[in-house]
């Protein structure tokens, strides 16, 4: 899971909001932004049609509150300023939900909960993920995120190299530039099943520290739209109750994603 706080000025694409505050009745559009570079939970497949748990979870919510979802593609450094610029009308985007973002932001109940883990290299002598066996270590971590901000405070004594993207800090760690790279768990866990994570395995998961990592991921809305929120946790609720959220799980987890 994820957070972002980089202020993002621009807002030429306002008018993309079809919902923008207002009442929200069948057939309606709403517009949610999503930064699709994390798999398995958002990205763009090779036609570049959005793909992931996600977007699958946020398709399923749409359908049971009988309207439709378009997508927004927002780098996750500015995602939450481009939901204030009502550049879309919700974001469902692994995003964390914390005191600090709440502040900013309202969020909808969670609809996942993993905890953060380590990755390093299959050669690494590195044997736990603790700050102690990480120390004077070299960690990798998308920029302006918990995972970022879990290092910054938990694993003091490693140095922490920040990226745009997740995929900047994987090539460095696959290349031997960088020691180790902390994100969610499930991000982790697929890459190295990958072709492409092939260099590296799992070191271990991190305790949650809840005033970083929040207690859980939910759907960013903007401040006042209760009645948006309202119906997001309905519809959470009721493919819960129904068996959808369950099919979509288990579509890319073997395991119980939603966590306690």
């Amino acid at each position: 899971m994820r957070i972002s706080t980089r202020l993002f000025a621009a807002a030429s694409l306002a008018a993309m909001s079809l919902f923008a505050g207002a009442a929200l009745a069948e057939g309606d559009s709403i517009v949610i932004g999503t930064d699709a570079t994390y798999p398995p939970f958002e990205s763009l497949d090779a036609a570049g049609k959005f793909v992931g748990f996600d977007i699958d979870i946020a398709n399923a919510l749409c359908d049971q509150m009988k309207v439709k979802c378009t997508f927004v593609n927002q780098d996750f450094d500015g995602i939450i300023p481009a939901l204030q610029a009502k550049k879309f009308d919700a974001i469902v985007s692994s995003m964390s939900i914390t005191p600090e973002r709440e502040k900013t932001i309202d969020f909808t109940n969670k609809y996942y909960n993993t905890p953060p883990a380590i990755a390093v290299p299959k050669d690494s002598t590195v044997t736990a993920a603790t700050d102690e066996a990480l120390k004077g270590k070299t960690i990798g971590a998308q920029s302006s995120t918990t995972h970022a901000n879990y290092a910054t405070a938990h694993l003091k004594d490693a140095e922490l190299k920040l990226y745009p993207s997740p995929d900047e800090y994987k090539l460095d760690l696959a290349n031997g530039r960088i020691d180790a790279v902390i994100d969610d768990v499930v991000v982790l866990s697929e890459w190295v099943k990958s072709d492409a994570g092939s260099c590296c395995k799992m070191l271990g998961t991190l305790k949650v520290d809840p005033q970083i990592n929040g207690v859980g991921a939910g759907i960013g809305l903007r401040k006042g739209d209760t009645a948006l929120k309202d119906k997001f946790n309905a519809a959470i609720a009721a493919i819960r109750a129904n068996g959808t959220y369950k099919k979509i799980q288990d579509k890319y987890f073997d395991f119980d994603v939603y966590g306690e």
